[in-house]
């Protein structure tokens, strides 16, 4: 992200001062993966994506509280269906299950992070002052993996970096390019030019993708239930995306 803002000539001293708020959104952005990590260790993945996909909720309420976005009644109606798909999701289709409400700890560890990705989004908008999506990126990726190496620097000290399989650095590879550098650049270019709520409503297909992946990887299909949940996030996907007139 770096070498990206630096070819786009973005670098600039003005774009650099203020860094606290690259602390702020960079705080946030660790906090998010954390947790997420921590929480996909019990948590079922179909279950965590749907998790996932209560933030254009969250973001939607974030955005007024700090923005004062407002949210048509089209947008809340469709932010509700989702919000009931996921949960449907979650809970797995059983209805004992929500009225107990018995949700793992896995799901409930996630969900925390998901609220300050939830907040990210907005704050974003909140502290931009001008700067173009790859070093405003930029300067949360420092600030953020700063964070990360004193909170873990214990056990990236003790890690064996030299023995770890190529699977490992595989994966590291993948979440830098993409689960972190590339999405996070397009979610502040989106956010910057959409509504907190719109931009966060793409995750809506999160569910149907997991779930795609692990069919791919060999899992059964889920059932019925399952799928008129994921259906459900769709459809509110599709009402949120529509141009307002």
């Amino acid at each position: 992200m770096g070498m990206v803002a630096a070819l786009q000539r973005d670098l600039k001293p003005e774009y650099l001062s203020r860094p606290w708020r690259y602390f702020v959104l960079g705080g946030l952005f660790t906090f998010y993966f954390v947790l997420m990590f921590e929480g996909l260790k019990t948590a079922n993945p179909v279950s965590a994506a749907a998790v996932f996909t209560l933030m254009p909720l969250m973001s939607a309420v974030f955005g007024w509280w700090l923005l004062r976005q407002v949210t048509t009644s089209r947008m809340a109606l469709a932010l509700g269906i989702a919000a009931c798909g996921a949960l449907w999701v979650i809970f797995r289709g059983d209805l004992a299950a929500m009225m107990a409400f018995d949700i793992g700890r896995g799901e409930m560890i996630y969900f925390f992070g998901c609220i300050a990705h939830a907040l990210y989004t907005p704050m974003v908008r909140k502290l931009n002052r001008g700067e173009g999506a790859a070093v405003f990126t930029f300067g949360m990726l420092v600030a953020g993996s700063l964070i990360l190496v004193v909170v873990g620097f214990d056990d990236i000290r003790a890690t064996d970096w030299t023995a770890l399989p190529a699977m490992v650095w595989i994966t590291i590879g993948y979440l830098t390019l993409f689960s972190t550098a590339s999405s996070f650049f397009l979610l502040q270019y989106a956010t910057l030019r959409l509504p907190s709520a719109k931009v966060m409503a793409y995750s809506y297909l999160t569910p149907a993708w997991v779930m795609l992946w692990e069919i791919g990887f060999g899992s059964a299909l889920p059932p019925a239930p399952v799928l008129l949940g994921i259906g459900a996030t769709v459809v509110a996907l599709l009402m949120l995306l529509r141009n307002e007139t």
